[in-house]
Order: structure tokens, then sequence, then C-alpha cells
């Protein structure tokens, strides 16, 4: 994975266009251009394809944390800084509302980490005896083609 790959993760996890990438540069006083940033964001084989560098990137994820935490005279909530994102972000044609994605909640006793599973029985399923097999067809013995002379 490359510097191309996690730029254009962070790009999509956070929900970011291109005009608010360019103010994050700014905000460490990294300055790109709009063209220069849609290069990083294109396939390899593509002749305008530009590799991101280290220096690119370093300067995005220490403006990222400038812009979703903020600084210690001016501080932020970054669920709320998320969240504006997110209400930016044109609804589709024909959508009444935003569809929400949400995880499903844990069950905390299943997903404790520090206990073994319980052994009880509650938990499995007890065994059922399969029903014995009927036969459709009796059993036929074959000679392969050989005749047998008593």
């Amino acid at each position: 994975m490359n510097n191309n790959d996690i730029f254009k993760k962070l790009r999509v996890a956070l929900m970011l266009r291109d005009d608010q990438i360019i103010e994050i540069l700014e905000l460490v006083d990294f300055r790109m251009s709009k063209g220069e940033i849609g290069n990083i964001f294109r396939n390899e084989d593509h002749p305008n394809f530009m590799e991101c560098g280290d220096q690119v990137l370093r300067n995005f994820l220490n403006g990222l944390v400038i812009h979703l935490r903020g600084t210690k005279e001016n501080p932020k909530n970054p669920n709320d800084v998320l969240a504006k994102h997110k209400a930016e972000i044109p609804l589709k044609e024909g959508a009444k509302e935003r569809i929400e994605f949400k995880a499903k909640p844990k069950d905390e006793e299943k997903s404790r980490g520090d206990q073994k599973p319980s052994k009880s029985g509650a938990t499995k399923k007890p065994f059922k005896k399969a029903a014995p097999k009927i036969q459709v067809v009796e059993k036929v013995k074959y000679n392969f083609g050989k005749n047998k002379k008593s």
C-alpha cells in the first residue's frame, strides 16, 4: 500500500472533497492546486498520475489533526466536524433523506476477549438422532459382464 492508496482511503472515509483537502493543507501552510490533488487520486496507468510523496501525506495528516481536533486555544469535537462534512454532501436524486449506516450493537458478553466461551448446553443445539434410511431400491449384485457357471 503506497501513499496514494492511504490518501484515497482517508478521503473516502472522511468524505472530503478536493477543496476541503486544499483547506486542510493550508492549515499547515502547505499549498497545492486542485489539479495536483486530482492527479494524486488518478489511476496509476493514467498519463497525468502523480505519486503522493511523503511530504504531502505528512502535511495532510498534520493538517487533518488540526482540522478535526482544533488547536489548544480553540479545541473542536471531531464528531461535529465529521457530521458537518456529511451534511454538506448533496442528496441523490429521488431520495427524500440520507440513508444512515450504523454498526450493529455487539453483545458485550459475546465480544469480551478475556473469557473463554461458556460450556453450558444452553447455547448449543441438542444432538438429534437421524431417522433410519429407507431403502428405495433393493440391493443388486453386479457381475460386471461375467457369466458365472455353477
